[in-house]
């Protein structure tokens, strides 16, 4: 496949790689040398942010937030694209890119200084379409490839796929999990960028170089594409519900990753890192949810990470509904090591107070619950509609941003009931009828209004269904993960207490919107 002085033949089989076995967790991460973003570095409002008539005041980013700029960085913003020119609108644009509220636009980027690692473990019929695809691409047909054979039971069709494509071979004699694998790879590597493939994805044309022009942030320390499903001739209801819920397709939504945010994470799919950036790459002894680590550990160090929906590869959907429930699980049983690893940072709620003393009295629905929870969310609006003076219809926004984050909660709170907390809400549905009627009436609207949404060609019954399984999937994994690591931690929510208001600079609401009933309000720009 490629050229130059990492090129392999087939008698790099029997090459032993460097032992990954390191087990507990990392050292931490070094911090950026550098955040300030260049002169020329483009940057563009992202479309889902609301702005006042006068400029002045915004609402939008990840998670959401209010934000009132200065005259000058209203100005600075007006077209809706700026590009840095000087200290001022350097510090304006890395403020605005960290939160969301507006999007990198790079030059284009020559790909260059990368290497491809792709962990395998037997599928040389899908190692070889990867490699086959790779050297299709002009982009990446002359980029060096590492395959690392993770301890293949049928390694010499491994290393004969890897022969034909004139890749260089590594070899675990044993299986070491894929976290180890990407590390070995990692270590081989002599290029500033690395790119990590698992060997059952199928990039689409033209994906790598959005994804490296996104380095240009000197901050940056990872981006990912989105991962999509490979088309099928025949799709299944599996196949359907897949393409619109599939755990490693992040959506549309062009972002910063954020823990705590919409985008909390990206599925170690594929993944393209700032060589330097890493360490010593993924825990080697998480099998699960390695990827989620490595991005909490990335953004405890203060580096910066962006999802790049653009950019896009194939990936295959489960092919029987064992090997799915199998995977969701797979996917739940990583949850407490990834909790008592980052405590706080994977909470199966994240709300505030108010929002869920609210939804459970409404759950009550008699008449004296029901004042008290429109009371609790009519303080809360008033709360906001304070801290908005200036926007262009603060009582209508304060409404409307209010009942969003109530919603999201109620959401929220039947996704803990069917997924985090199932055995406790089983419980009570079998010896509590009402319990059981709440308790099925709000599974069934919840997974309803995600089949509207979905705009899916599948029986809504079918979809609930699936949906339900998948909830009780995860949960399973999730709670052998409890009694594994004899842990609560994965059962914890968070409940973001409103802080006082301790500076002109960043002002903290009681609520978010959307699913995060917490906005904080940040003044921008004041000295631009």
């Amino acid at each position: 496949m490629v050229n130059g002085a990492t090129r392999g033949n087939g008698a790099a089989a029997g090459r032993s790689a460097r032992d990954s076995r390191a087990v507990g967790v990392l050292a931490e991460l070094a911090p950026p040398p550098d955040t300030r973003l260049p002169n020329g570095f483009a940057v563009e409002l992202a479309e889902d942010v609301h702005r006042s008539r006068d400029g002045r005041l915004m609402l939008g980013g990840s998670p959401p937030r209010l934000l009132r700029l200065s005259a000058p960085a209203a100005r600075v913003l007006e077209p809706g694209t700026f590009t840095v020119a000087d200290a001022a609108t350097a510090a304006l644009a890395r403020r605005l890119v960290d939160i969301g509220v507006a999007l990198p636009r790079p030059p284009a980027h020559r790909v260059r200084d990368v290497t491809i690692v792709i962990p395998v473990q037997d599928r040389a019929c899908l190692l070889h379409q990867l490699l086959t695809a790779l050297c299709a691409d002009p982009e990446t047909s002359g980029v060096p490839a590492l395959v690392v054979d993770d301890g293949s039971v049928n390694g010499a069709a491994v290393a004969a796929v890897t022969r034909l494509h004139g890749a260089t071979l590594l070899v675990h004699r044993h299986n070491q999990g894929p976290a180890a694998a990407r590390n070995t790879g990692l270590c081989h590597a002599r290029t500033g960028y690395v790119v990590f493939c698992d060997s059952d994805v199928l990039p689409e044309p033209g994906w790598l170089s959005p994804l490296l022009a996104q380095f240009n942030d000197p901050a940056l320390a990872l981006a990912a594409p989105r991962v999509v499903g490979i088309p099928q001739g025949q799709p299944g209801w599996l196949d359907r519900y897949e393409d619109v819920r599939s755990p490693l397709d992040m959506g549309g939504r062009e972002a910063p990753i954020v823990p705590l945010s919409a985008l909390a994470y990206v599925p170690g799919a594929t993944l393209v890192v700032r060589r330097a950036a890493i360490g010593g790459g993924f825990a080697p002894d998480l099998r699960f949810g390695e990827d989620v680590d490595l991005c909490l550990r990335l953004h405890r160090a203060g580096w910066r990470m962006r999802y790049v929906p653009s950019s896009r590869v194939g990936h295959g959907h489960r092919a029987s509904l064992r090997s799915w429930l199998a995977q969701r699980a797979s996917y739940g049983s990583s949850a407490a090591q990834l909790a008592l690893r980052h405590p706080g940072q994977v909470p199966p709620l994240n709300a505030a107070p108010w929002s869920v003393v609210a939804c459970v009295l409404m759950l009550r629905g008699r008449p004296v619950p029901l004042g008290v929870a429109a009371a609790l969310t009519a303080g809360a609006a008033i709360r906001l509609i304070r801290l908005m003076p200036d926007a262009d219809t603060p009582v209508r926004a304060g409404a409307l941003l209010t009942v969003a984050a109530v919603r999201g909660t109620a959401e929220q709170l039947t996704r803990c009931a069917t997924r985090h907390y199932w055995p406790v809400t089983a419980l009570a549905a079998v010896m509590n009828r009402r319990a059981r009627r709440v308790l099925i009436t709000a599974a069934a609207i919840e997974a309803l209004i995600d089949y509207r949404r979905s705009r899916l060609p599948l029986n809504p019954l079918i979809y609930l269904l699936i949906r339900r399984l998948d909830d009780l999937a995860y949960g399973v994994g999730l709670w052998r993960g409890v009694l594994r690591d004899h842990t609560t931690a994965p059962l914890i929510p968070r409940l973001a207490c409103p802080a006082r208001i301790r500076s002109v600079h960043r002002l903290i609401s009681p609520f978010r919107a959307a699913l995060r009933p917490d906005i904080p309000v940040t003044d921008i720009g004041a000295r631009t």
